[in-house]
């Protein structure tokens, strides 16, 4: 009939739309065990998820460095945004143990060199601009360099989650390669927020005894 109101309730959009919504909560982690994409069950404290949590970390502790580096109009902030993508296919590549991946989960989740390559070009560029480093900087040159220190530590505990993997033969070693680079490129790029919104770098200087 034309011009009839629909209601909430049976039969309703609402409730057709809230039937097709698939559930955020599974329930299948309630027992203390997760799944790899291999099809594993595996404890959840197992170290391959040790270094998926530490890499979904990173990942938002780059999101918050980009919203910062955004506000100030860093042209950066695409690279970062990259950056977090490259951060979904090592953390594909990690949820795939090689001990148990067929030849069609290698595939799908193989990680090359290449990102690493880039990282290593982005990392020269900004470095060609920078004052010499002749001290220790504390993490500090205002909120987006801060939070890019910040996402460079958390990289850090992200390599070492993903390093014993690799040493085991579980994931591959172009995954820890990059997260070694994207920790350096981190702070090359904390140093260069800090350069271009005029803050002050802090540094370490000896307590008085």
């Amino acid at each position: 009939m034309a011009g009839r109101r629909w209601r909430s309730g049976a039969g309703s959009p609402e409730r057709a739309a809230a039937e097709r919504a698939p559930r955020i909560y599974t329930r299948t982690g309630d027992s203390g065990f997760s799944s790899t994409f291999t099809g594993e069950r595996r404890p959840k404290g197992d170290r391959i998820f040790e270094a998926l949590g530490a890499t979904d970390e990173l990942s938002s502790a780059i999101g918050l460095a980009g919203e910062f580096s955004s506000e100030k109009g860093h042209t950066f902030v695409d690279q970062l945004h990259k950056v977090q993508c490259m951060l979904q296919d090592v953390g594909s590549n990690i949820a795939t143990p090689l001990s148990s991946a067929r030849e069609a989960h290698r595939k799908r989740t193989s990680f090359s060199e290449k990102p690493v390559l880039e990282l290593e070009q982005w990392i020269d560029s900004y470095s060609e601009q920078l004052p010499p480093l002749r001290a220790f900087i504390l993490p500090s040159g205002g909120r987006s360099s801060a939070a890019l220190h910040f996402s460079r530590a958390v990289c850090r505990r992200a390599e070492r989650c993903v390093v014993p993997l690799v040493q085991a033969g579980e994931a591959d070693p172009n995954v820890a390669k990059y997260l070694n680079r994207l920790s350096d490129y981190l702070f090359v790029l904390a140093r260069y927020a800090a350069m271009k919104e005029g803050k002050e770098e802090k540094i370490y200087i000896k307590p008085e005894p």
